[in-house]
């Protein structure tokens, strides 16, 4: 049903898009241009339809997912190029407000040479607009990362917590849109900051199991003091993620999902804990469930009762999760900080929820969202820079 909702509104979009074209267009090109674009999406929906098939195996798919990638931009083309064609069509009515002769002479004749040559001169802004959004969009995604350093102050932090040192890793995203070279980057700004304890909070890769190698690759030989773990994200769960599992503890990198662990420092045990993505039970790619999503019981299950608890919960909205389970600390992502956010001062990721980045308090309890080191879907992000997160544990 997903699939069907998604092909029927890429053929509606296709076919205002059409009209939208024929419009710009010389009239000698209108004879190609619905072929165009059928070839254009046809790699796009097969790979989509092998998918949902579970046919991940399948010896075609790398290069229909690389011609899919190319249909989906195209698709962001396509939206951006209507807005603003709505966006001409509508000053060009507010332009004739004046002349009600015109007005009449477009009813009758729609297509007449002034409304063309307006929504030409439209279409050559939309498609610099796209060109200058893809080109600072791909600096902020791709340079060097943030660096956010937030000292967090508890009153009840035991005495011998006092000074750790924690890194935060989000959404990642290791595959086809984030490579070894960037990988590395990001683990040679965060190993320069010296934390005593690596945390990656879901989203390591893309949608496939094998694109973890490079992720793993590019973190080896780092072991922090107290330790690396993780837990899954959402596109973790895009396809079977036993392979993920087995090859993050084979690295060393230990996965926490509804499980905890205490880490010892000086006289006093951490308590960390991670929960499981709620994609775990939804098993919409390949009809297949591998977890019951988060169970804070389960995962809190026989911890002292006065351990600090820091959890590592990949979804900012299962934070009640998080604090059912005795949470102090909460440490997310997944909203990339809404990733493209085209309007100042308004995040996209409100769409998802009210907690796009940053610090959140609940009484004393604390929820740090991060904006994540990778990108999805687009090679861009606007007005949400990447984000590596070192927190410092402070008592007071």
């Amino acid at each position: 049903m997903p699939f069907l909702i998604a092909l029927i509104l890429i053929v509606l979009v296709q076919w205002f898009h059409l009209r939208l074209l024929r419009l710009e267009l010389p009239d000698r090109t209108h004879r190609w241009l619905p072929w165009a674009l059928i070839l254009v999406h046809v790699p796009l929906i097969v790979f989509a339809l092998l998918r949902v098939a579970s046919l991940s195996g399948h010896p075609s798919l790398p290069l229909l997912r690389s011609l899919a990638r190319s249909g989906f931009y195209f698709q962001a083309f396509t939206v951006l190029h209507l807005i603003i064609a709505m966006i001409a069509e509508g000053t060009w009515r507010i332009s004739r407000l004046g002349h009600p002769d015109d007005l009449e002479a477009e009813a009758e004749a729609p297509d007449d040479a002034g409304r063309r040559a307006f929504l030409r001169t439209a279409a050559v802004a939309s498609t610099g607009a796209a060109a200058a959004l893809g080109a600072g969009g791909s600096r902020e995604a791709y340079g060097d990362p943030r660096i956010t350093r937030l000292p967090l102050a508890f009153p009840d932090l035991p005495e011998g917590l006092d000074g750790l040192r924690l890194a935060q890793l989000s959404d990642l995203h290791a595959g086809p849109l984030i490579g070894p070279a960037t990988l590395r980057r990001w683990r040679e700004l965060a190993e320069r900051e010296q934390p005593e304890l690596l945390l990656f909070t879901g989203d390591l890769v893309d949608s496939r199991p094998e694109e973890l190698e490079a992720l793993l690759v590019a973190f080896q030989g780092w072991n922090p003091p107290l330790g690396r773990f993780a837990i899954l994200g959402n596109h973790d769960y895009f396809d079977d993620p036993r392979p993920i599992w087995r090859d993050l503890e084979a690295a060393g990198i230990r996965c926490l999902e509804n499980a905890a662990t205490l880490i010892p420092r000086g006289d006093a045990t951490l308590a960390l804990m991670g929960l499981q993505d709620p994609m775990a039970r939804n098993g919409r790619f390949r009809r297949m469930v591998f977890g019951p999503g988060p169970r804070p019981a389960e995962a809190a299950r026989d911890l002292p009762a006065d351990a600090f608890r820091i959890c590592m919960n990949h979804r900012p909205s299962e934070w009640e999760q998080a604090l059912a389970a005795g949470a102090r600390l909460t440490l997310s992502g997944h909203t990339h900080g809404g990733q493209i956010n085209p309007i100042p001062g308004i995040s996209s990721a409100r769409l998802i929820g009210p907690r796009t980045q940053g610090l959140f308090r609940e009484g004393e309890d604390l929820l740090y969202v991060s904006r994540g080191l990778g990108v999805v879907g687009l090679p861009m992000r606007i007005a949400a820079p990447p984000e590596i997160v070192i927190i410092t544990l402070k008592r007071g």
